[in-house]
């Protein structure tokens, strides 16, 4: 329903592209009719919204979030609602032609230097940004929220080619296996938490409080003191940390050391006045300890623990020039979205000689990060969080019900969770369609997670697993059963959106409008008791869509269930744990038949895949919204709306290709443009 009190206006349209003749459509009347009957007439008032006081086209230009709620509304079919007669395709296609004009010039108006909050790194940044400040040979402390761990060297994007076998970790649910080499006495501070349907790299939810600081200090003291912070592990040393020689000068090579140290660290040429105050200091050190390398990783841990190092900000030269970002700046919003980490000296010195910017240098820059290893840092962050995989880990069905989930300590899920990354991946290296994550033509999996899938294993009778249970080789495997494939209908999907003792349609259909369409539903009001896991006797012979439709007898959840109500039923051959059924313990046979955004319809799982597929505009859409938000670390505002508009437009011409999805976001306006922190 419509979350804002809308001012409306009456518009004539231009030509219709699909009809090619003038057609004036009265979109007041389209609310009088449509709308005002719940909105405003008669002093009823849905949602908070009066669309009786329409009054002019400028109040609504100069309220963009007005027009992206009704945009949306409007194109997921949300309003009117169900039980009220619907616009017809005219209408429709008409109000949204409209609106977008509207939005445009909205956009226009727009202060064009966009603001955001500063931040500061969060704990997965900071560890990349160490290790590649120091070229250290590991880890800096191994993290839980890097979900999966690579082993065998099998990720190589300068191939452009995926391994067909990989052996890989899994640290959330196995922490004895695939130790990582890290630096000893080194401990993380606590894990940043993921913006709700966002990211964890948002700057309205990473502070850096005194006593967070105090802890960074601490923090960067461990690292540079570490015993495994020594000549063999630590790549800058010899320019860094090294002893000077008796023929050189001790302050002149000290500054040129730090120059060059700060200059990676802050990711902009240090100004004379900082190198002089970071000089001084370590000469002061030098004098106390005399010993350089001591010295040396004194001001390397003031460095590492300083705001300049830990606080993502950006600044403008003249201010309020409207031009691109600076060159600096795009070079760390390249790095922390891609690499997950600090610019390198490549990046900086194409920044530092204003070039950076540069369209030809700028695609080629991205071309080349893309073939990097560091890419595999996107692929341990952007994929866990989008897909809130996060969510797999505190998975506990029921022990009794499904004793094949449990080995001893472990649980099916280690397997499970690397079915969609490992997928994820392979799409990114290879540059293949986003719809592969619809519908895919192959996926990896593990004898364990071909035996825990039953009917819907693929390909060969798979191996006994349970030997391998701590050692997950996983195998590529062609997709010949159209109910696998894709990331909606994996195990760790159906598992993680599931209970205890049953499947959760609710969670699984808010699941696919958020992570899918990115348009999460609104919470449920606070006096709506959940559905008990387990049926109350006189309920025994009820299926499960029948014990819910209680929840949509209420006119504030009805909204929001006729949005999602088809999109997790449409997975109820899928149990609790991510196997296939065709009826449910009391025999009753499961029905998974819906409409999906009230178009498409679908008697079954391959209907439904190909509902979501003929909405697949619609779904890159969707994933360059999460893209660019996580990209530019913050929550999207309704001006971006046209920015993602045209993303996607270039990745639909291209046949969907990640790369070309990805290519459209560092080339965007919102991207591309001034930043003001504050």
């Amino acid at each position: 329903m419509f979350r804002h009190t809308i001012i409306f206006i009456t518009l004539t349209l231009y030509p219709l592209l699909s009809q090619g003749e003038s057609v004036e459509v009265d979109l007041l009347k389209v609310i009088d009719s449509h709308c005002v009957k719940c909105h405003g007439r008669d002093g009823k008032i849905k949602g908070k919204t009066d669309l009786f006081s329409i009054k002019d086209l400028d109040g609504l230009v100069k309220n963009p979030e007005l027009i992206q709620t009704l945009i949306e509304v409007i194109d997921f079919n949300e309003m009117p609602p169900e039980e009220e007669d619907p616009l017809n395709s005219k209408q429709k296609d008409a109000s949204l032609t409209a609106l977008k004009q509207l939005q445009q010039i909205s956009s226009k108006n727009l202060q064009t230097i966009a603001h955001a909050p500063v931040r500061r790194m969060n704990r997965f940044q900071y560890d990349n940004a160490v290790v590649d400040l120091f070229k250290l040979k590991g880890v800096v402390f191994s993290l839980p929220e890097r979900m999966m761990r690579e082993h065998r060297n099998y990720f190589k994007p300068e191939t452009g080619k995926m391994a067909e076998n990989v052996t890989v970790g899994s640290r959330p649910l196995g922490k004895s296996q695939l130790i990582e080499k890290r630096l000893g006495g080194v401990a993380p501070f606590p894990q940043d938490l993921r913006a709700e349907h966002g990211f964890d790299n948002r700057g309205d939810h990473l502070s850096l409080s005194p006593l967070l600081l105090e802890s960074f200090f601490k923090l960067a003291q461990s690292i540079v003191t570490s015993n495994d912070f020594i000549p063999e592990n630590v790549g800058v040393w010899d320019w860094l940390f090294k002893e000077i020689r008796d023929d050189q000068d001790v302050v002149l090579e000290i500054q040129n050391r730090l120059e060059r140290f700060l200059y990676l660290a802050f990711r902009r040429t240090p100004d004379s006045a900082l190198l002089d105050r970071y000089t001084n200091f370590t000469l002061a050190r030098l004098d106390e300890t005399h010993s350089l390398p001591d010295a040396m990783k004194a001001v390397a841990a003031a460095a590492i623990s300083s705001p300049r190092f830990l606080y993502l900000y950006e600044e403008l030269k003249t201010e309020p020039a409207i031009e691109n970002v600076q060159e600096f700046n795009l070079a760390s919003r390249l790095s922390f979205f891609l690499w997950g980490s600090i610019p390198d000296q490549r990046l900086l010195n194409l920044a530092s000689e204003g070039r950076l910017s540069q369209p030809e240098i700028l695609g080629s820059e991205f071309e080349r990060m893309l073939k990097d290893q560091k890419l595999k840092r996107f692929c341990d962050s952007f994929p866990t969080q989008w897909l809130q995989l996060e969510r797999i880990i505190s998975a506990v069905p029921n022990e009794e019900k499904f004793p094949d989930f449990y080995f001893l300590k472990y649980r099916d899920s280690m397997h499970m969770m690397m079915e969609p990354l490992l997928l994820f991946e392979t799409v990114l290296i290879e540059n293949l369609s986003i719809t592969q994550f619809i519908d895919s033509d192959f996926t990896y999996r593990s004898s364990l997670l071909q035996e825990a899938y039953g009917d819907l294993a693929l390909g060969e009778e798979p191996d006994k697993p349970k030997s391998e249970v701590t050692v997950l080789n996983f195998k590529r495997i062609p997709v010949d059963d159209r109910r696998s494939g894709g990331l909606i209908t994996n195990a760790a999907v159906m598992t993680m959106n599931s209970g205890p003792e049953r499947t959760k349609p609710i969670t699984r259909g808010a699941w696919i409008a958020s992570v899918i369409f990115n348009n999460p539903p609104e919470p449920p009001p606070a006096d709506v008791p959940p559905l008990d896991e387990e049926p109350a006797k006189e309920e025994s012979h009820l299926t499960l869509r029948e014990r819910l439709a209680q929840h949509r007898e209420r006119a504030d959840c009805r909204g929001c269930h006729e949005k999602i109500d088809p999109l997790g039923f449409a997975l109820e051959n899928y149990g609790p744990v991510g196997d296939w059924r065709t009826q449910y313990s009391n025999g009753r046979k499961v029905d998974m038949s819906g409409t999906l955004f009230r178009e498409h319809s679908f008697t079954d799982i391959l209907e439904f895949k190909d509902a979501l597929l003929a909405q697949k505009e619609r779904f890159a859409r969707a994933l360059a919204g999460h893209l660019l938000s996580f990209a530019l670390a913050r929550e999207l505002k309704p001006e971006d709306t046209l920015v993602l508009e045209q993303v996607a437009a270039r990745t639909i011409k291209n046949g969907y290709k990640i790369q070309t999805l990805l290519k459209g976001i560092i080339f965007s306006n919102a991207f591309l443009q001034p930043t003001v922190s504050e």
